[in-house]
């Protein structure tokens, strides 16, 4: 097979026909229920466990594995499903695999990979987004515990996690970046509770609110150093950047597909609209875009794997790709006119839910900020 850039080989390519395979026979004929239910079923989980691909980040050296990956559940069309398991995989259990003790590796980590235990990560407030020195949720010492109390919102698997790691506040101060720590918590924790929260899009994502009132955890479960939080979070910002534009990488492709597709087989006044200049220079134009977008996102991914920390550059490709996601899904439910906007459409969903990825891991006025200082800040 040859690969499509130069950062893969051909068993990158190996490995992408296979997770395509597998996700098109065993994950494609159920996501349309999974969306309707708003949430993965735990069956789901555990066979995506078996499969390896909740582990790739942890059980391989190969970051480049992970970006097919990722890519490849992009490229499902359908938003919820790809969060809930990139999320899980590459942003929860990554600060665990990172930071993490040997004893919360072995209690948290290991099921997570296998499937059979749910992560969530738990930073986002009705008040506090990117701005992580707005953080108010407290972890309280009391003897050898914590008592957790406060909000988090939009909390991707809140409702189906078996354990949070959360971002709060474990030091004196109350604002600004010191004083935060990572914290595992479970679920069934007395005191942790868990409502559902309705969106637009990304269903299956199992979108929460998570309330914590005078909930116990012990102080062990802190990921790390105590106080540490914000620093971890900030290198951890860099990954989940590029996480969020490979996964739109494959979003786009797929949307792109589909309209292919029905620009071939669809016919106006007498020729397919594939024949027809306008649409042929959009399918160019926004193709064109996409692997543009494509290498400057594999470039950071190499750098990252080699050990920089591409700040900049991960900001870059989580604005281009979020942002180029959502010209993409408006062109072409344009190119697809009235059947593309059938609420069975897979134009109409990508329309519906890629402004939401420009929110995710920092919204994308943020990126701009990030990367005009970079820029024009220092010397």
């Amino acid at each position: 097979m040859t690969p499509r850039s130069v950062h893969l080989t051909p068993a990158h390519e190996e490995f992408r026909a296979g997770v395509r395979a597998t996700l098109a026979a065993h994950v494609l004929p159920h996501l349309p229920d999974w969306e309707r239910a708003r949430a993965i079923p735990r069956d789901a989980w555990e066979r995506l466990g078996s499969w390896g691909y909740l582990g790739l980040l942890h059980t391989t050296d190969d970051l480049f594995r992970s970006v097919v990956l990722l890519e490849e559940l992009g490229r499902t069309g359908y938003s919820g499903f790809r969060a809930a398991v990139a999320v899980h995989s590459h942003m929860a259990t990554h600060y665990l695999a990172a930071h993490g003790s040997a004893a919360l590796k072995d209690r948290y980590l290991t099921p997570a990979i296998a499937g059979t235990a749910v992560a969530a990560l738990a930073v986002t407030e009705p008040q506090a987004g990117s701005d992580l020195g707005a953080l108010a949720v407290t972890a309280t010492p009391d003897g050898d515990d914590l008592l957790l109390d406060g909000t988090k919102s939009m909390i991707t698997n809140g409702t189906t996690a078996d354990f949070l790691v959360v971002a709060a506040r474990t030091g004196q101060a109350r604002t600004g970046p010191t004083g935060v720590s990572l914290v595992v918590v479970e679920t069934a924790t007395p005191g942790v509770e868990a409502t559902p929260q309705e969106k637009p899009g990304w269903h299956s994502a199992a979108t929460a609110e998570l309330r914590f009132t005078a909930a116990r955890v012990p102080a062990s479960n802190v990921i790390g150093k105590r106080d540490s939080g914000f620093y971890y979070l900030m290198r951890g910002f860099q990954l989940e950047r590029l996480v969020a534009a490979t996964l739109a990488l494959g979003g786009i492709e797929h949307c792109l597909d589909a309209t292919r597709d029905h620009l071939r087989t669809r016919h106006a006044f007498g020729a397919p609209l594939a024949s027809r200049q306008a649409p042929r220079h959009t399918i160019a134009d926004l193709t064109t875009r996409l692997h543009a977008a494509r290498h400057l996102t594999y470039d950071a991914v190499r750098r990252l794997a080699g050990g920089d920390l591409p700040a900049t550059e991960a900001s870059m490709a989580k604005l281009l790709t979020t942002e180029l996601a959502c010209e993409v899904a408006d062109r072409c439910l344009q190119l697809h006119g009235s059947p593309g906007y059938a609420a069975d459409s897979p134009v109409a969903r990508a329309h519906a839910e890629a402004r939401a990825a420009t929110m995710a891991a920092g919204p994308s006025e943020v990126m701009r900020d990030l990367i005009a200082a970079a820029l024009l800040d220092h010397p």
